[in-house]
């Protein structure tokens, strides 16, 4: 990376990031987005599986940078040895922190279309991202949301499906947006798209908020089916019913 001393702000805080600079290029495939597209993965203490998520990314996008949010095990480490762009917060500000500032690093880059957020626990699908992309360029979208709920793929217990059904009904009403899948971290943005975020919300709530910005501007969006795997890693880093209550509980306080 080449610092060039930009700071981004989260809460006051001061983040020093550093210009766009090329990973070294995968094996093919090549596909949608393969050289035009930035994956932003937002990292907090995943040294376990985070080296294999990047690796899988970087076999269909050649651009991967993950936001490493004050990690403490050395994450930030094994992603760049996995072929990661990373760019490292001091301290811990929060997933919606993460976000803005890998939204703001890949789009410094003039060559950049189009913009994946992707979690790094693993649950989220390579394929389902690539599908993405490419209706975000067949249909001219600007917003592409993956959904939980179109299909019957991704196994949620009765508790935590009501409880993330509940923050659906929440966020529709108050966004305008009609969606079946409002806390879904895996979207696709066209650089339009993303140059209109501007991400506050520091912890869960955030995606509400990307929503409601959604909603109140004429950006062209759908929503795409997608397969969440929900291993016992995952479940253990947060995905608990406990943690849905969460969600529901930031967002009717956002």
């Amino acid at each position: 990376m080449r610092p060039v001393g930009c700071r981004t702000r989260h809460d006051g805080r001061t983040v020093t990031t550093s210009a766009p600079s090329p990973a070294p290029s995968p094996s093919p495939p090549a596909g949608p987005g393969f050289d035009d597209t930035w994956v932003v993965v937002p990292l907090f203490c995943e040294a376990s599986v985070i080296a294999g998520v990047v690796r899988g990314l970087r076999e269909r996008f050649r651009y991967v940078v993950c936001v490493d949010d004050g990690s403490t095990d050395g994450s930030g480490a094994q992603a760049e040895a996995a072929g990661a762009v990373v760019v490292r917060h001091a301290v811990n500000l929060g997933q919606g922190a993460a976000l803005q500032t890998g939204i703001a690093y890949a789009l410094r880059d003039p060559r950049t279309r189009s913009v994946v957020t992707f979690d790094a626990d693993g649950q989220h699908r390579v394929e389902d991202a690539v599908a993405m992309v490419a209706r975000l360029e067949a249909e001219d979208l600007d917003v592409v949301f993956g959904s939980r709920f179109l299909d019957r793929r991704t196994e949620l217990d009765r508790l935590k499906r009501l409880v993330l059904r509940a923050a659906v009904v929440y966020t529709n009403r108050t966004t305008g947006l009609r969606l079946t899948d409002a806390h879904n971290g895996l979207r696709v943005f066209s650089r339009r798209g993303a140059q209109t975020l501007r991400i506050r919300h520091n912890r869960m709530a955030h995606a509400s908020e990307i929503v409601h910005q959604v909603g109140r501007s004429d950006l062209r969006w759908a929503e795409q089916p997608v397969h969440v795997l929900y291993t016992a890693y995952s479940r253990s880093k947060g995905q608990s019913v406990l943690n849905s209550i969460n969600i529901l509980v930031e967002t009717l306080l956002g």
